[in-house]
């Protein structure tokens, strides 16, 4: 006799789903059999607008496609601004960005740590993990004047120094974490709560990372060792000693488990520290910035025609910016790519034979933003939902030849 099934709808409004995305779950039991999403309930029109103001005024819109990842969004546009219009970033600008994003990146990171450990129910951890966080966001404070949007770049190079007389307080935070990292390795590796809850659990095998195209730690858990900054070296990690993380480091192995992804972003959060350090021993001297005079740095961006593609290393994984100018006051284009809607088909295999209590931790484990995902709701006759190889080649090829007129 076969198992009885029945449908689950989880979202788009749900207390374990941070943002709006809608699951439709098929189980048997407990067991999940069957998995579906829909995304899009979240739409900002940012590209658009975009598109409708010069490039210095689309830094701070930029900055707010994502809360926490607004450095690595105006990093990837100011290269693809860059790159467009041909224009060179000083030295000592490409290390502050580089010290920049790496603090982004601890303060990410130690908030994911938080939320899953909320997810799991173990809220202790939460607090901890939450308070440690506050150091980094201390620091990016007196380094930026915020907390969370920065305001720390301009198409050339950066808007403000971070001198010598400021390494102690850096220096200081860095230690900081420094001896926290244990604590912090013990408290989410070691505890047997943890690892009963995350070991084993949404699994994403190293095949099925690469045919979905899996970005950030939740390709790396998976063994695939992708990291921008590595293969794609840009700001300053070139001149550095960084080295793509994966969970065997630890463990011998990547399962692609919760508590592998569990596994790389702690590690990351080592590495962070380490080349913030790197920088601060290596600053080069110079400039700050191509051209100091906004006017004149907008009257030759007005004049710049060309494409250029951004490509950084956010928290998530590997943001893209494409920008096409042609001289004139606004980009022709500007289009996105965030790490999320890579890492949204990775669920299905990951929830796939779960329970339903595993879900808001799997579903977590990845670090989701629907805000920075979603771009556009296009509502037309004859829609086609399901759009097959040949379909989707046609308006590709379709859209290629109207940017390229």
């Amino acid at each position: 006799m076969s198992k009885m099934s029945y449908s689950i709808p989880i979202g788009p409004i749900h207390p374990a789903l941070k943002e709006p995305v809608m699951f439709e779950f098929e189980i048997e039991g407990e067991r999940i059999v069957g998995v579906d999403f829909k995304v899009g309930h979240v739409h900002r029109g940012i590209e658009w607008i975009g598109t409708q103001k010069n490039p210095l005024q689309i830094l701070p819109i930029a900055e707010r496609i994502c809360g926490i990842c607004n450095i690595s969004h105006p990093i990837a546009f100011c290269m693809a601004t860059e790159e467009a219009a041909g224009i060179e970033v000083p030295e000592r600008a490409q290390y502050i960005r580089t010290i920049t994003a790496e603090l982004e990146r601890i303060h990410s990171h130690m908030l994911w740590a938080g939320v899953a450990a909320h997810e799991i129910g173990f809220d202790s951890v939460l607090y901890l993990t939450w308070r440690v966080r506050e150091k980094v966001l201390d620091l990016i404070e007196y380094l930026t004047g915020n907390r969370i949007t920065k305001a720390m770049f301009t198409v050339g190079g950066v808007r403000r120094d971070i001198t010598e007389e400021q390494y102690p307080k850096i220096r200081e935070a860095l230690n900081y974490y420094k001896e926290m990292f244990n604590k912090l390795k013990h408290v989410f590796l070691d505890d047997k709560t943890v690892r009963m809850r995350s070991r084993n659990c949404g699994v994403l095998t190293k095949k099925e990372a690469l045919e979905l195209c899996a970005v950030g730690p939740t390709a790396r858990a998976s063994g695939v060792k992708k990291d921008v900054r590595v293969d794609h070296a840009y700001a300053a990690y070139g001149d550095l000693d960084i080295k793509t993380v994966t969970p065997d480091a630890v463990t011998g192995e990547a399962k692609g488990d919760v508590y592998d992804r569990i596994i790389v972003r702690l590690l990351e959060v080592a590495q962070s520290v380490d080349i913030i350090e790197q920088c601060i021993d290596n600053m080069p001297s110079g400039d700050l910035v191509t051209e100091p005079k906004p006017a004149k740095l907008l009257a030759l961006l007005r004049k710049a025609v060309g494409e250029g593609v951004g490509r950084a290393e956010a928290p998530r994984g590997e943001v893209i910016h494409y920008v096409k100018l042609t001289g004139e006051e606004h980009p022709y284009t500007w289009k996105v790519r965030a790490p999320t809607y890579n890492n949204l088909m990775p669920w299905i295999p990951m929830l796939m034979g779960e329970q339903i209590a595993d879900i808001p931790i799997v579903a977590a484990s990845t670090d989701p933003c629907m805000s920075c995902t979603n771009r556009v709701t296009v509502v037309k006759k004859g829609r086609v939902d399901i759009l097959d190889h040949e379909h989707l080649h046609k308006l590709s090829v379709e859209k290629t030849r109207r940017l390229m007129q």
